[in-house]
């Protein structure tokens, strides 16, 4: 399959095309990132959401430009927001002034309340991942909750870790739209 064939094919929601554009372009897109960020898991995510962004709006995406400089450039975009984010959660950070402030750190630490709310909110998307297929919930169990890498999960559910990654995509995806409904 040719590029052009496959990004025509991708905007009519043919899976093998999105399959076989995710496959030539990952490690691209991933060595691109890695390079900037110097972190593995980072560059990973970078990557995955830079290529649900752009089969989210590849019907969008114009011919006259190359595929593989679109997705740079949505990676990159993806990077300074994340830099963007990063910097003002680090600027909203004051210094203490002196000892005396250091003693009036007010306690961040979780009310019984909190918990509460946080039992019932994991509570509520246990169920919601237990709406999923039964190997979307796995994808998902393994990579959030046993905090397993992709190549790890590749071994253990004895898949090609580009498989994975498309399962994990669509199972984000899926569980986005349980929530939101």
């Amino acid at each position: 399959m040719e590029i052009n064939e496959a990004i025509t094919k991708a905007k009519s929601n043919d899976q093998k095309a999105f399959n076989f554009l995710l496959d030539t372009h990952w490690d691209y897109v991933y060595g691109f990132q890695l390079k900037r960020l110097e972190n593995e898991n980072d560059a990973e995510d970078i990557t995955i959401q830079t290529f649900s962004k752009a089969f989210d709006k590849i019907k969008s995406f114009n011919e006259d430009y190359t595929f593989k400089t679109w997705l740079i450039t949505i990676s990159k975009n993806l990077h300074i927001d994340l830099l963007r984010k990063e910097k003002s959660t680090f600027l909203k950070q004051e210094p203490l002034q002196s000892k005396k402030e250091a003693y009036k750190v007010p306690d961040d630490s979780p009310t019984i309340e909190d918990k509460l709310i946080t039992e019932q909110n994991l509570a509520k998307l246990l169920r919601d991942i237990k709406r999923l297929k039964p190997h979307y919930q796995e994808v998902i169990q393994l990579r959030y909750f046993q905090e397993f890498s992709y190549k790890q999960m590749a071994t253990e559910l004895n898949e090609p870790m580009n498989n994975i990654k498309v399962k994990l995509l669509r199972a984000k995806k899926l569980l986005a739209e349980i929530i939101k409904s």
